[in-house]
């Protein structure tokens, strides 16, 4: 590292609250799946701002779409109408086959604002009595990191002394729709849930597990909320990761991807029953739904589209995945992934996957550990075969290294 980059790593940690262990690299620049650092080398980021940049850095399209609703309007807040927000309803409505749409700006507002809906329907349609509503949620979640969804995380780092928390809320295990069907009771308004959870490690349940989930929500009145801000919008090579199994959600959860990595913008995706409770005054964003969030938004879903992301990532997903699978490494327990949604789980006795994200570094790949024994890979959605393989190459020269 030259003294410019220490500086600013130094001068980060020096006035900034050390909440995140960032890879010791400084971001200047980025272009579709590449980015470059101050020291002008370039890498293939294979985290893509944890889904946030599927469209690829700095996609030209999405871009000029900002550029141009900056120069006429950004904000006007929710107590006027603005020319993009109907737009923006009536587009994502059409992708998704959604009736309702509530905008937000980040994915943890999506999820908080989801958890409100649900209960005051739970209220007011179902007959739950009231202040006794209950949201099955899994073990291993993640949903962001606010204090009402840190309070049902199992994770102490998440959740270790922030309490108190506010009740109403039961966790059950990933995967067991056995569990599911034991925890409902007459008081259950939602199942809250990732399709895939991606901070707990890209964990993918058992085949069948969403179908016989969706059967119990519907023959017990419980809406099904899936947290697709990291799974949706094309990451698994679906438009929704809930098509693989052919179900359909009572609430869907955007974000991320939304924007393509330019502003945050997140939704909230249900029918008339759910969102159909709210009244004015009752929940809202002043930045929600706002024209230069609008406009941004459409450009990324058009994008995503127009340009066959989601069929590319299914196609070079499965070529990663397979490429994965054939590195013979013994630090190497478990390969799994669904589209562009990769993770390379390894042997406690490798050590901790950090460092072999530090190693890649070192060979122009940016990836990124979880839960300390695995590395996540999920590049833009835009890459290459070609650069699949170059990628395959450097992540099999790291996975067979010796550190010892």
């Amino acid at each position: 590292m030259n003294s410019s980059v220490i500086d600013f790593i130094a001068t980060e940690a020096r006035f900034g609250a050390h909440n995140y262990a960032p890879i010791g690299v400084v971001l200047s620049r980025g272009e579709g799946v590449w980015v470059w650092d101050t020291e002008g080398n370039r890498y293939l980021d294979c985290l893509s701002a944890y889904s946030a940049v599927s469209q690829g850095h700095c996609h030209p399209k999405i871009l000029a779409a900002m550029v141009e609703q900056a120069h006429r309007l950004t904000l006007t807040s929710r107590a006027f109408h603005n020319d993009q927000l109907a737009l923006f309803y009536e587009e994502i409505a059409a992708l998704t086959g959604s009736h309702k749409v509530l905008p937000m700006n980040s994915g943890a507002e999506a999820v908080e604002s989801a958890i409100k809906s649900v209960r005051k329907w739970g209220y007011e349609v179902k007959g739950v009595p009231d202040g006794q509503a209950e949201i099955i949620v899994c073990a291993n979640n993640f949903h962001g990191r606010t204090l009402g969804i840190v309070g049902f995380s199992t994770d102490p780092e998440t959740h270790g002394h922030f309490g108190p928390f506010a009740p109403g809320f039961k966790i059950i295990p990933f995967g067991d729709a056995a569990a599911l069907e034991q925890a409902i009771t007459p008081n259950t308004v939602a199942f809250l849930v990732e399709p895939i959870q991606g901070e707990a490690g890209v964990v993918i349940p058992p085949a069948g597990y969403f179908t016989k989930v969706r059967e119990l929500c519907t023959a017990n009145n419980v809406m099904l909320v899936l947290d697709e801000i990291q799974t949706g919008l094309g990451r698994t090579g679906k438009l929704l990761a809930e098509q693989h199994e052919g179900i359909e959600a009572d609430v869907t959860l955007l974000g991320k991807a939304l924007s393509g990595g330019f502003y945050p913008v997140s939704a909230v995706l249900s029918n008339n029953d759910v969102l159909g409770t709210l009244r004015p005054g009752q929940h809202g964003s002043t930045f929600g739904g706002n024209p230069l969030a609008c406009a941004v938004a459409r450009a990324a879903m058009r994008v995503l589209v127009e340009e066959g992301m989601i069929e590319n990532a299914a196609r070079q997903g499965a070529r990663f995945l397979e490429g994965l699978k054939d590195i013979r490494a013994n630090t190497i327990r478990e390969v799994r992934g669904r589209g562009l949604m990769l993770a390379v789980e390894l042997h406690p006795e490798a050590g901790r996957a950090r460092r072999y994200c530090e190693a890649l570094q070192g060979k122009g790949i940016l990836a990124k550990d979880t839960h300390e024994q695995t590395i996540r890979i999920a590049p833009p959605l835009v890459i290459t075969s070609d650069q699949v393989d170059w990628a395959l190459e450097r992540l099999a020269t790291t996975l067979t290294q010796d550190f010892s």
